[in-house]
């Protein structure tokens, strides 16, 4: 992904979001729209430029949201994601809004075949353990276990499964707010921000061993 250095997120970007969150509407999007592309979209195609030789190929979405089946009409996002991702589909994913930074990594959208193989790996002696080890020592780490769930269990699992919780995700994923330390303004920001991916290693190994790429194009947006 071609782009300059990166050498930190704009103050800028902070206030250009919380502005979203109060005027967004196409024209005052389009009045701002260099602010966007100097202070967001540069330096966060940027980011995503430099880490892509060691955690896989980069994609920065689109600012504009999907609207046709949604009871919120809104046309922007209120934050600028971005993420790498394994030859096997497991997404390093960053964004900046309002708040800050935040960063993360995981399965942020299970296609049918996934989902059955995550399921089974949930369910599995070993590979199960050693999934529930892995996000304990994320969440003693300060991470904490996102993801979309069923309200109740998957069809055919037992209600006294020791593992039910896992089961009910139909996605799951890993996140760290960072908020809006000093060094997210500078230099420090990649180093930092490469670090926080790194410690994130073991929870996208699982899923890249024991979910995988799916046939259909699964590229969230």
């Amino acid at each position: 992904m071609g782009a300059g250095s990166f050498e930190g997120f704009s103050r800028r970007a902070l206030d250009f979001y919380a502005e979203v969150e109060r005027e967004n509407s196409r024209e005052w999007w389009l009045a701002h729209k260099p602010l966007y592309e100097a202070d967001v979209r540069a330096p966060i195609t940027a980011l995503v430029g430099a880490l892509e030789p060691d955690f896989g190929v980069a994609h920065v979405f689109r600012p504009n949201r999907d609207v046709r089946f949604a009871a919120d009409k809104a046309p922007y996002k209120t934050h600028q994601g971005a993420y790498c991702a394994t030859a096997d589909k497991a997404y390093y994913y960053v964004q900046i809004d309002a708040d800050g930074l935040l960063v993360g990594a995981g399965g942020y959208r299970f296609a049918a075949d996934q989902l059955g193989r995550y399921r089974t790996a949930v369910s599995d002696d070993l590979a199960g353990p050693d999934l529930e080890r892995i996000l304990s020592a994320s969440r003693a780490d300060g991470l904490e276990v996102g993801g979309e769930q069923l309200k109740s269990r998957p069809r055919g699992v037992a209600a006294d499964h020791p593992r039910l919780e896992l089961l009910r995700h139909k996605s799951i994923h890993l996140s760290r707010g960072i908020g809006d330390p000093d060094w997210v303004f500078g230099p420090e920001a990649l180093p930092r921000i490469r670090a926080e991916w790194e410690r994130l290693r073991a929870f996208t190994g699982w899923l890249d061993q024991h979910v995988g790429a799916t046939e259909i194009d699964d590229r969230f947006s």
